[in-house]
């Protein structure tokens, strides 16, 4: 449909809760996908919250193939997941760089769990229930914080790990590499 503007941080609109979606397969649904789809393209990223573009549904879509900012990632097929709900599949933390659509040209290190289990629905209101880890995982958990008003931020625990992209890389934090989970 079209590409949508992604709010950035301090939006209060970030900050709120998505509720459940309750129709599946609505015409209204359908050009929720089709918009944050087509803005999650624009933008390579690896996912996008529906509450990222405005809309207070519980909706995630992501997927990573041939992107050029993710080059060492492996691919994660592209998913629409409504209402998800998420599990450790056990207690390991693995900490990597983040970054995030509404936070432009900032990353952090950010601890997430390693391996998870995640349900919830397609579009059709099929059910979706898959077990993954490691940037699948983490790609999941960075959108679906979203939809409780959680940006990634507040995840780092040491913030002289949380900066513009540049500085970081002028200090050595990490090399020119590109990051994940944005």
């Amino acid at each position: 449909m079209s590409v949508q503007p992604v709010l950035r941080m301090g939006n209060p609109v970030l900050r709120r809760v998505a509720a459940p979606v309750e129709r599946f397969d609505t015409p209204e649904l359908k050009r929720l996908i089709s918009d944050m789809t087509d803005t999650m393209n624009a933008c390579d990223g690896a996912g996008l919250a529906a509450i990222q573009i405005g809309v207070l549904q519980r909706v995630v879509i992501f997927g990573v193939e041939h992107n050029p900012r993710y080059p060492d990632a492996v691919p994660v097929p592209f998913t629409v997941l409504i209402n998800p709900v998420i599990t450790p599949l056990d207690e390991e933390q693995v900490e990597d760089w983040e970054g995030c659509l509404s936070v432009p040209g900032m990353r952090g290190l950010v601890a997430r769990y390693r391996r998870i289990h995640y349900r919830g629905f397609d579009p059709s209101g099929n059910a979706i229930d898959r077990d993954v880890e490691g940037f699948h995982a983490r790609v999941v958990q960075h959108e679906c914080d979203h939809l409780d008003g959680i940006l990634y931020p507040e995840r780092i625990a040491d913030l002289r790990k949380f900066g513009f992209i540049e500085e970081l890389q002028q200090a050595g934090l990490f090399a020119d590499r590109i990051l994940p989970a944005e």
